[in-house]
């Protein structure tokens, strides 16, 4: 299977945008929105972590953090970030002040690798920026125990379609990098040794009174990662021609001035399963595999006697 997916990200550029120094308090709205829909999604799974990892939560949602953690009240919570930089403002916008009593009730937040494999992974709007999303679900799979499970969600294909339409008909570079579709995603988790994918998505549309409101929040979701993107800086006039052409462009239906975009938000989570044991003439098996083995059984299940 390609490693390049998504095929056009420049993963100089990717790398700078996932270690950027955190300049806002806030998580942008959009990714607060996801992970309050993919929260509810919890309900329909029956296990319940006693450890989990938040993955990236400054940018993928600090209100996340609360449901989260508010659905898992006795769950030990692992907050990985991408920098030292990061961890350290997580960890002053989340950790829970000594002094209060609230703050005394249900499990600690941590904010360093977990020193063992956890029951949940959760990564909300983390995968469609990454440079080799297929090595960041390996370090998931690496992650997570047996039986455990990962819930994520990102962007898919149709995001930005509009913008990429206006892009287009002005004859400059693309407007964003390309989002993978959910089948794909489904392919890299099996092929990351998880099972049992479920992925689905929907589309998001949200207005906006002006293109300089859209442009903020655009600014707030990502960067355009495309190798093919405009190079160095654009000029005032340059940006006035923008301006205008999303006037034009993204002019809602409704005819009521307000600009539309449209979202494809890819909702998945999958499982892993105990090891398999290839059976050939002679089997070399280690330590740990022989464990899993003879705890859950040569299938996956659960073994007994």
């Amino acid at each position: 299977m390609s490693t390049q997916r998504p095929p056009t990200i420049d993963p100089v550029a990717a790398t700078r945008w996932a270690t950027l120094a955190p300049k806002q308090l806030e998580s942008p709205w959009l990714h607060e929105e996801v992970a309050r829909r993919m929260e509810e999604r919890l309900q329909w799974i029956v296990q319940k972590p006693r450890q989990w990892v938040h993955w990236g939560a400054l940018r993928g949602g600090l209100q996340a953090q609360g449901l989260v953690s508010q659905r898992y009240p006795e769950s030990t919570c692992f907050v990985l970030e991408s920098t030292a930089e990061r961890a350290q403002a997580a960890r002053n916008l989340i950790a829970k002040p000594w002094w209060k009593p609230s703050g005394w009730r249900g499990a600690a937040v941590q904010f360093e690798v977990p020193p063992q494999p956890v029951q949940m992974i959760w990564a909300n709007m983390a995968l469609h920026t990454a440079a080799d999303p297929e090595a960041l679900i390996a370090e998931w799979h690496r992650l997570i125990a047996v039986e455990g499970f990962a819930m994520f969600s990102c962007l898919g294909p149709d995001t930005l379609r509009e913008l990429r339409a206006v892009y287009a008909r002005m004859g400059w570079p693309a407007a964003g990098h390309e989002f993978t579709d959910m089948h794909d995603w489904g392919d890299m988790l099996v092929h990351a040794g998880f099972a049992e994918p479920v992925m689905d998505m929907e589309r998001i549309t949200l207005t906006y009174s002006s293109p300089q409101s859209l442009l903020a929040e655009l600014r707030g979701l990502g960067r355009n990662l495309h190798p093919q993107r405009f190079a160095g800086l654009r000029s005032r006039a340059w940006l006035a021609r923008l301006h205008g052409a999303l006037v034009e462009g993204l002019a809602s239906p409704a005819g009521d001035g307000r600009l539309q975009l449209t979202f494809e938000v890819v909702y998945g989570h999958a499982f892993k399963p105990a090891p398999r044991l290839n059976v050939q003439a002679e089997t070399m098996v280690s330590l740990e595999q022989m464990r899993a083995v003879l705890k859950h059984g040569p299938n996956g299940s659960r073994g007994g006697v």
